[in-house]
């Protein structure tokens, strides 16, 4: 076993050291499921374990899945994701610092590049003996990932008297955000009866971030020299999953996990941009739901999830009245206005013979931008409320199997005024995904 876990902790560091190649935008920036089983049942069955990704949903379930490894890959594209500014850029004299910003050109979408990321996983469970098991599972969230090389502002740097119209869309030049997680999970479930069980992983978290094109907010800041177009910076930070699962019925098992709030530390490079001087903590999360076997080989799953955007100022704060009352990167400095999320999610999973497996699922979620809030979120362009998912699993040997899924999440925008000028900005994305994956049964 000690070689075996040498062999898989290298594993597990080469997919870590892929992972911020990753990005993704789907519920906030959260993924809409963890593992290709998960992700073919729109991300729903906290109560039906199927593989050793569980764990990133409800590490209660790995006690149920036996010694396995799941090992695959997604290609994803948040495409397309765009803004469009409608009132055409103006240059009114005397407008001061009530309104610096006036966007363009009127009624173009423009759109980010790079619109396909890779997102590799990872998962192991060792079974100790019938009632336990420890696990460890890699796997990643992003979704602030946008680069505009097309729009313009107009802008006053005097406060009003003279006027420009610089490339860029806030006048800087390249303007995006790239923000990408990894989470190496170690976990330990035990059984309390044959049909339920606890669980309890400690989750390393890591982060990536770069900031361009800002540097006309840098009079809003309270350190403009760590504000924009300093490279990419890095954080580091540590919390908890818990979970529990429990059959209540022939047939229904209900299940409910609760991830704490990750305190992380500051991105130094990006003080003058994040409140709290560069902190951008992990918002807090839960999920409950119910796995109902409604015929011997086929299980409908319903799950909620909340996700605590709110909690991080960073995320939560609003533009205005901040942008005007405090610096950016001070504890009341502008954010992107976020609010929490709460997805409903249904699946439903048949198995039509011993060899072949079928899943589809919808969930829905109210995206968690306001439209007081559209200005500062063309750099995260998140809208997305509604998925649909396909998957299937082809079991090709009695100790291996082949997983694919499908996701389509359907185009959904947001409009509201620029809070800088006389204008309305539209943000709009669309997103799919395929994803693979293979899985050893031991």
């Amino acid at each position: 076993m000690k070689k075996s876990f040498c062999r898989l902790t290298k594993l597990s560091l080469a997919i870590a050291l892929a992972m911020p190649a990753t990005a993704m935008a789907t519920n906030g920036y959260f993924a809409h499921g963890y593992g290709t089983k998960n992700k073919g049942l729109a991300g729903g069955g906290v109560a039906l374990p199927q593989d050793a990704m569980i764990a990133a949903t409800n590490p209660a379930g790995m006690v149920f899945v036996g010694e396995r490894m799941d090992l695959g890959a997604g290609i994803f594209s948040p495409s397309p994701r765009s803004y469009t500014v409608n009132g055409a850029a103006v240059t009114p004299a005397g407008c001061g610092v009530n309104c610096p910003f006036n966007l363009g050109p009127d009624g173009q979408a423009n759109e980010s590049d790079n619109d396909f990321f890779l997102i590799p996983h990872f998962a192991y469970n060792w079974m100790l003996g019938t009632d336990s098991s420890v696990g460890l599972t890699v796997y990643g969230n992003g979704g602030m990932n946008t680069e505009y090389n097309t729009g313009n502002a107009t802008i006053s740097p005097d406060g009003g008297t003279n006027w420009f119209t610089l490339n860029g869309t806030y006048g800087a030049g390249t303007t995006g955000v790239n923000l990408e997680q990894l989470f190496i999970n170690a976990s330990y479930a035990r059984k309390f009866n044959p049909t339920s069980s606890w669980g309890v992983s400690a989750i390393a978290a890591y982060q990536r971030f770069e900031a361009k094109g800002l540097a006309n907010f840098g009079p809003f800041s309270q350190d403009a020299n760590n504000l924009t177009d300093n490279g990419v910076d890095t954080s580091t930070g540590f919390g908890l999953k818990l979970g529990i699962q429990s059959q209540v019925a022939a047939g229904v098992s209900i299940a409910a996990s609760y991830q704490s709030e990750m305190d992380m530390s500051e991105f130094d490079k990006y003080r003058g941009l994040f409140a709290e001087n560069g902190d951008f903590d992990i918002p807090a999360t839960w999920t409950v739901g119910l796995a109902w076997n409604v015929q011997p080989k086929s299980v409908l799953t319903f799950d909620v999830q909340k996700i605590m955007y709110s909690d991080i100022a960073s995320i939560a704060n609003p533009l205005l009245p901040n942008l005007m009352s405090a610096p950016l990167g001070s504890s009341g400095g502008a954010g992107f206005g976020w609010e929490d999320m709460t997805i409903y999610k249904l699946g439903y999973q048949w198995e039509s013979s011993p060899d072949w497996t079928w899943r589809v699922g919808y969930s829905h979620g109210d995206q968690p931008i306001p439209e007081s809030e559209v200005l500062f979120n063309i750099l995260a362009p998140a809208v997305i409320e509604d998925h649909i998912t396909f998957g299937f699993t082809w079991n090709t040997s009695p100790t291996s199997e082949f997983n694919f899924q499908f996701m389509h999440a359907l185009e959904n925008s947001v409009t509201g005024p620029n809070p800088l000028a006389n204008q309305n900005i539209t943000l709009e994305m669309s997103q799919n995904e395929a994803e693979a994956s293979w899985a050893w049964k031991f």
